[in-house]
């Protein structure tokens, strides 16, 4: 059985800590605690590694990244890095956001339902791992839309911040996308990038602290 990660009950009990709520009763993470704990003990007889990235648990294979779970305010999102690969022969993986290639995601409202595909998610655990234990790569497409490959890989890694980009308004997320485009180098655009994640979580606008000032 993996052995467990202090940080994932860190992250259980108070959130992942990229927002004002973090470690209050207004956490969106500690609304869904029960459905959390099922999905981590059913990695957990996995032998998969447990860690935590980008303030959420993953679920690693010989360093290689296999799940992710994060909690959305409505509903948890169990997910794996290259789900497009999966053969999904109970068809319950989703492409989160038209922008994802790689990634898909199983959405859970309630500890019953993941109960219910507990041996169906070992099953596709499995077969995530023989993925990546043979090398196979997801072949990424250019995407027509104007956003940044590095920001694209960064919602592969972390699903909660590509929801919380697309609920914001299209002039918020161009504004961002702008802002993010503009560097020369990738690093540059990185660095951009995780420099907004917090703004980008909170609803907020890249401009939006220049508009306070002005008031």
């Amino acid at each position: 059985m993996t052995q467990l990660n202090p940080k994932v009950d860190l992250f259980i009990a108070d959130g992942c800590g990229r927002c004002d709520y973090y470690a209050t009763d207004k956490c969106k993470v500690r609304s869904w605690q029960m459905e959390l704990q099922h999905l981590r003990q059913s990695m957990l007889e996995t032998g998969l590694v447990e860690d935590v990235k980008w303030g959420v648990p993953v679920y690693t294979h010989q360093g290689k990244n296999i799940i992710i779970v994060s909690a959305l305010k409505d509903c948890v999102t169990f997910g794996f890095f290259k789900g497009v690969l999966l053969s999904d022969p109970k068809k319950i993986l989703e492409q989160q956001g038209p922008s994802v290639q790689s990634a898909r995601i199983i959405r859970f409202t309630a500890v019953d339902q993941i109960i219910n595909l507990t041996d169906t998610i070992k099953e596709y655990v499995k077969e995530a791992v023989v993925i990546e234990e043979s090398g196979v790569k997801v072949e990424f497409k250019k995407d027509l839309e104007p956003i940044p490959d590095e920001l694209n890989d960064m919602f592969e890694g972390l699903p909660a911040l590509r929801d919380a980009f697309y609920a914001l308004t299209p002039g918020k997320q161009r504004g961002y996308i702008i802002h993010f485009s503009q560097a020369k180098q990738s690093a540059s655009r990185i660095n951009r990038i995780e420099k907004c994640i917090d703004k980008i979580m909170n609803g907020e606008g890249f401009h939006d602290a220049y508009k306070k000032k002005a008031l």
